[in-house]
């Protein structure tokens, strides 16, 4: 899975958002954490849920679970955007 081409990433001031080009599906800008930040900028190269935990199990230092379940959020809102192309 990867960030579709027609969604683009900003960052502003330490605040990330991402954008859509096109607004065919999403029309607004959704606004990132630092956690969701890490996630999407993950999913600009091709990856798996599971490389996207490992990096951030690599990164930050809390359980596993706890990240995977973060991942899985954070993914499924990004599918509920029409952001991923899977």
């Amino acid at each position: 899975m990867k960030l579709r081409s027609d969604f683009v990433i900003q960052d502003v001031d330490g605040t990330g958002f991402l954008v859509p080009l096109g607004g065919e599906s999403f029309h607004g800008i959704v606004r990132s954490n630092e956690t969701a930040g890490f996630i999407v900028n993950c999913l600009k190269e091709e990856t798996t849920e599971e490389r996207i935990v490992d990096a951030m199990c690599a990164e930050y230092d809390a359980p596993r679970e706890v990240i995977a379940k973060d991942v899985n959020e954070i993914l499924n809102t990004l599918r509920g955007i029409n952001a991923l192309e899977e």
